[in-house]
């Protein structure tokens, strides 16, 4: 009995940590999410209008993950006139993110995505959250992810297909990278 529960518990995380991985030319999944502000942010708003960058990230107030962030913060004007739209996912509550996007003054949205639901649709792995206690302001917070991502981006064009992939980020190239893509890709 051991031995099968052992291997029904392995099976179904191989099965998670595999699904539906996505490939250039696949259709985008339809997602939406709570934003660092409370509202609701979907994807289905944008189809059709605009690029949208959808980059994945550990967790929040982290070193890669806030310099990956704050570069998409500095290259803002630059990636509005190249049509796109850039949207954050991690697997860290509203709150968290709230405190993040304050923090270094983000001036883009950071989704919620705590169960993995949406890290699952494009088929990033994830693993166990955690929470990690941050000074800011000179008060100590406790920031709280329910899984922590690995470090994907993807580009959705304006048809709603996957025409961007990397699953290697360096967060000191990856705005540069997006940039140049939907540039030579318009």
């Amino acid at each position: 009995m051991k031995t099968l529960f052992a291997f029904i518990i392995a099976f179904a995380t191989f099965n998670i940590s595999f699904a539906q991985e996505l490939k250039v030319g696949d259709k985008a999944p339809a997602f939406s999410a709570k934003s660092d502000d409370g509202s609701t942010w979907k994807a289905k708003d944008y189809l059709g209008k605009k690029f949208i960058v959808v980059y994945f990230y550990p967790a929040a107030m982290t070193g890669g993950c806030t310099a990956q962030a704050c570069a998409y913060r500095d290259m803002k004007s630059e990636i509005n006139s190249a049509d796109a739209v850039v949207v954050g996912v991690s697997g860290d509550n509203v709150e968290g993110l709230k405190l993040f996007k304050k923090a270094n003054n983000l001036n883009f949205p950071l989704l919620s995505d705590e169960q993995g639901e949406i890290a699952k649709k494009f088929g990033v792995p994830t693993r166990d959250g955690g929470t990690i206690t941050k000074e800011i302001d000179g008060q100590n917070f406790d920031l709280t992810r329910g899984v922590t991502t690995s470090r994907w981006t993807f580009i959705i064009d304006k048809n709603g297909n996957i025409v961007y992939k990397n699953t290697e980020v360096d967060v000191s190239k990856d705005t540069k990278q997006i940039l140049e893509f939907i540039k030579n890709n318009s």
